[in-house]
């Protein structure tokens, strides 16, 4: 008596959501030097063929994904808060976006985001910031300044602190509380349970800082 054949598994059917969804964990999980179309398919159960369907090029799928990533950030927090509190609390948002991708965070962080979706949330923001400024040049510059705070920041958290050591022979705790004293005593704030009360001190300095320049009190 033969066995009877095996069911061959059945896989969800293709979608631009799924494929999207897919791609961005797969980058969050290995990042994108890992990353490939292929790589995808197989996470998909299809030939990398079958993608190209739907996106006709790696850059396609990219942009795909900023704009998924732009769409988190519309609307802008509701125009009953202070201007003050509905920049800080965008900047929050951001920082939490930044997290949730960070595989993806350094392609973000650098690329152009000009396509309508992405244009369309920076001209929230920046819309945002020209309310509490006297020019649209205040403005601009204000938006570029905020923005330098906003990927670094991601970046050290994504990349860079939250990898660990990254030479190839970190120096011994023992070596490193005789040799680097002021390293030693401010590592404990450099861990991650102390990332977010940093992040939230510099954000609140930058702002803070800002409106006293102008005469405005930070509040």
């Amino acid at each position: 008596m033969q066995d009877a054949p095996k069911k061959r598994r059945k896989r969800p059917p293709l979608s631009p959501e799924g494929i999207e969804t897919a791609a961005l964990a797969l980058i969050n999980r290995e990042g994108l030097a890992g990353f490939s179309m292929r790589k995808l398919g197989a996470e998909l159960g299809c030939e990398a063929m079958s993608l190209y369907h739907y996106y006709p090029s790696m850059g396609h799928l990219m942009d795909a994904l900023i704009d998924r990533i732009a769409r988190q950030y519309l609307p802008m927090p509701p125009a009953s808060l202070p201007w003050r509190e509905r920049l800080r609390a965008f900047c929050i948002r951001w920082r939490a976006v930044a997290l949730a991708n960070p595989g993806f965070f350094g392609f973000l962080a650098t690329h152009r985001m000009n396509t309508p979706t992405a244009l369309r949330a920076i001209d929230g923001v920046i819309a945002l910031i020209r309310e509490g400024t006297a020019s649209d040049e205040e403005a601009a510059r204000l938006f570029r300044a905020l923005g330098y705070y906003l990927m670094g920041a991601g970046l050290d958290e994504t990349a860079g602190y939250s990898r660990g050591p990254s030479t190839v022979a970190p120096v011994p705790a023992a070596e490193m509380a005789r040799d680097y004293p002021a390293v030693t005593a401010a590592a404990p704030w450099f861990a991650p349970a102390a990332r977010e009360a940093t992040f939230l001190m510099g954000l609140d300095a930058f702002l803070d800082g800002w409106l006293g320049a102008r005469g405005q009190p930070g509040v």
